[in-house]
């Protein structure tokens, strides 16, 4: 069995929801404090063991490769400066090999993933999503990479979530569970309301196995008139196993507004540079709106 050296990050979106400031900025490139959000799934693929990563980009998504690349005037005037902490956090972002690919089209995520299945090949891979950023003591992505090589099978990240939220996810319809990992039955592309098999919601981390490709290159549009991965894995699941994880850790949605907020002051809240100041002003600001309410 091969193992999973290879990711895919899907990273050509248009970033409607933060319009304007996406207008010429990604979204994926919005920080998190001081890090670009798709750092952080840089990151974990790389501390996962992840060996050759391709970013699927669309147009002005420049600045994507501009901040993996070596930026050598910044970085001789930090040292110079004698600035090497923060050299080092400069540096640490082009140390990671990464290729390129454009979506010339926004035709839905399984487009994104088919896009790059000659960088794929016939190996199994991985792909992340930039929306969501993943806490774990052990790398989320690791965590599904373990499971590919104890089952051999395609693995899906999946945590629970709300009723109310169920139409925003790919959703998974179990058949048994052996601990963490399911066996499932169906996988459903956002449901209406009320019409989803259970609560484990896809959340943007996958294994997938090569043969994955052979229903994406049908181009089959489903929700959304998009290209949908969750479609061509209920496909994968009629032909090999398809499993569903339950990985440990703290899921981020970073691909809406307040989540992006919500992040943004968790993780200040666990910098002990900021937490205290923090701290002090979130709570004149609560005083403040709560007294503007009472009087208004």
């Amino acid at each position: 069995m091969k193992k999973v050296k290879k990711a895919i990050i899907p990273a050509a979106g248009l970033g409607t929801r933060f319009l304007p400031a996406t207008k010429a900025m990604p979204k994926e490139m919005l920080p998190i404090i001081d890090k670009p959000t798709i750092q952080y799934i840089v990151e974990e693929a790389v501390e996962s063991g992840i060996e050759d990563i391709i970013i699927v980009t669309g147009k002005n998504k420049r600045s994507i490769e501009d901040h993996f690349d070596h930026a050598f005037e910044l970085e001789t005037n930090l040292a110079e400066r004698g600035k090497l902490k923060l050299l080092e956090e400069v540096q640490r972002s082009s140390k990671v090999e990464i290729h390129y690919i454009r979506q010339k089209e926004p035709k839905g995520l399984g487009h994104a993933v088919w896009c790059a299945r000659r960088f794929i090949g016939d190996e199994p891979f991985a792909v992340l999503l930039g929306d969501d950023i993943v806490q774990a003591d052990t790398p989320c992505l690791r965590q599904l990479m373990d499971q590919y090589e104890a089952t051999g099978s395609s693995i899906i990240g999946v945590q629970p979530v709300s009723e109310q939220e169920t139409q925003r996810y790919g959703i998974v319809d179990p058949m048994s569970r052996a601990g963490n990992l399911y066996k499932v039955r169906n996988f459903v592309e956002k449901p209406p309301a009320g019409k989803a098999p259970s609560n484990l919601a896809i959340m943007g981390r996958y294994i997938l196995t090569p043969e994955i490709m052979r229903f994406l290159d049908l181009q089959e549009k489903g929700a959304g008139n998009e290209i949908q991965l969750t479609d061509a894995i209920q496909k994968l699941n009629t032909v090999e196993p398809v499993h569903a994880y339950h990985f440990q850790g703290v899921r981020y949605d970073v691909g809406e507004k307040l989540g992006f907020i919500l992040t943004t002051l968790d993780f200040a809240l666990h910098n002990p540079d900021l937490q205290g100041p923090l701290l002090v002003e979130l709570e004149r600001l609560v005083k403040t709106h709560s007294l503007s309410q009472l009087i208004g």
